[in-house]
C-alpha cells in the first residue's frame, strides 16, 4: 500500500512542473548542466543533462503557482547565464540530436534509461505538469475520469513541438508522438475504484516492471505520496502566460463537478492521435460521443464548463490565452517563423519568449 497524503492540503491546490532546454548561447545546441547550476529541489535535473524541471511549492491558487513559475524561470536563466548558458521552453528542440545527449547521473533516471532502452533515449521532450490538492482517494478517481475526455482537446490547444532533430515532422505534437513510445502511456485503464488502481500498482511493482507507481506515463495519474492527481498532457509552453493558462485551465478542470462516468477510452485514444497530428485543425469526437467537433467550437464549450470553478478559484483571468491558442497555436508559429527565417533563427526566438 502507498503512503497516502490526500487531504493534506487545501482542495485544488496548485503545484506545477516545467521542463526546459539548456543551450550554448552561441551555438543555440543543447548543453549539459555543469554541476553546482541544479538545486535538487526547485530546479531539478530531468533524464538529460540539458534539460532542467522547474519545481513550485504546493499553492493555495493557480495565480500563486503562475507568480512562483516566473520566479523560477528568471532564477534559472539568471543561474544558466551566470553558466554561459541560455534557457528554451517548448516542446522539443528544433535542432536538436537525440544522439548526442548525455544521460544524467542519477541512479533512478539510469533505470529507467536502461529499462526503456531507445523508447527512453527518443524522450528528448518536454512537457508542463500540473499537480491538484484533492481532498480524498474517491475524489481523486472521479476528477480522473471526468478530467479524461478533456485532456485531447488541452493536447490540440498546447501543441509546441512540430520539429524534431532539424526537421518538419508533419505534427503538431511530436512530444506526444514520442511519450506514446514508452510503456503505460495515453488514458490509464478504467479502474473504477483507488483501490483497483494501488492493486494495479503493487503489481507492477511486484513484477519488477515498474520502480514505483510514478513508473506509468499517463496523461493523467493519481499521486498519493503527494495527495494530488497530475496532469501531464500539455506540450510545455513556450510563454509564461499561456503555461498560466493551462495550469488554470487543469485546477478548473480537476474542481469542476465530476460527471461520474468512465470516459471512453476508444475514442480518447482516436482524439489523442488527432490532436497530436493536427493541432487545433483537429476534428475531435466530442465527450459525448455524438459527433465530430473543432477545436474552437470545443473550447468555448469547455471554457463555459469550467467557468464555474475557475471564477470560485479566482483563476477566470488567466484562461483568456485559450480562445487565442484555438486561433493560431504555438505549434503553427513555430513553423512560420522556421520557414521564414530558418531553425536557428527559431531557436533564438524560443530563448527570447521564455523570458518571464
Amino acid at each position: 500500500m502507498f503512503q497516502r497524503a490526500f487531504g493534506q492540503s487545501p482542495p485544488w491546490s496548485v503545484g506545477v512542473e516545467e521542463e526546459l532546454f539548456l543551450l550554448d548561447p552561441t551555438t543555440l545546441l543543447p548543453a549539459p548542466a555543469p554541476d553546482g547550476l541544479l538545486d535538487g529541489t526547485r530546479l531539478k535535473p530531468e533524464l538529460f543533462r540539458s534539460l532542467v524541471e522547474l519545481n513550485t511549492r504546493v499553492c493555495a491558487s493557480a495565480e500563486a503557482a503562475v507568480a512562483e513559475l516566473r520566479d523560477l524561470r528568471a532564477e534559472a536563466r539568471n543561474r544558466a547565464a551566470a553558466a554561459d548558458l541560455a534557457v528554451a521552453a517548448a516542446g522539443t528542440h528544433p535542432l536538436a540530436r537525440v544522439d548526442e545527449q548525455e544521460v544524467v547521473d542519477d541512479p533512478e533516471l539510469a533505470a529507467f534509461a536502461e529499462y526503456a532502452g531507445p523508447s527512453a533515449r527518443v524522450q528528448y521532450c518536454c512537457g508542463l505538469h500540473v499537480h491538484l490538492g484533492v481532498p480524498d482517494a474517491d475524489t481523486c478517481m472521479a476528477a480522473l475520469e471526468s478530467v479524461l475526455p478533456w485532456l485531447p482537446l488541452v493536447l490540440a490547444l498546447s501543441v509546441n513541438s512540430p520539429y524534431f532533430e532539424g526537421r518538419e515532422t508533419g505534427l503538431a505534437s511530436t512530444r506526444a508522438e514520442l511519450l506514446s513510445r514508452l510503456p503505460r502511456t495515453g488514458a490509464p485503464p478504467a479502474f473504477g475504484t483507488y483501490a483497483a488502481w494501488e492493486t494495479a500498482m503493487e503489481r507492477l511493482v511486484e513484477l519488477g516492471l515498474a520502480h514505483d507507481h510514478r513508473w506509468v506515463w499517463w496523461d493523467v495519474r493519481p499521486n498519493p505520496e503527494l495527495g494530488t492527481l497530475e496532469v501531464r498532457m500539455p506540450d510545455q509552453p513556450t510563454r509564461i502566460e499561456a503555461a498560466a493558462a493551462f495550469v488554470a485551465l487543469a485546477q478548473a478542470l480537476v474542481a469542476s463537478p465530476s460527471v461520474g462516468a468512465e470516459a471512453d477510452r476508444g475514442l480518447y485514444h482516436q482524439n489523442r492521435w488527432a490532436a497530436l497530428r493536427f493541432g487545433r485543425e483537429a476534428e475531435l469526437v466530442h465527450p459525448d460521443g455524438s459527433r465530430l467537433t473543432g477545436v474552437r467550437e470545443l473550447t468555448a464549450e469547455l471554457l463555459e464548463r469550467v467557468a464555474p470553478a475557475a471564477r470560485r478559484l479566482g483563476s477566470a483571468q488567466l484562461l483568456a490565452p485559450l480562445e487565442r491558442l484555438a486561433r493560431r497555436s504555438q505549434a503553427e508559429e513555430q513553423l512560420a517563423v522556421g520557414r521564414a527565417e530558418g531553425l536557428e533563427a527559431l531557436t533564438a526566438r524560443l530563448v527570447a519568449e521564455t523570458a518571464p
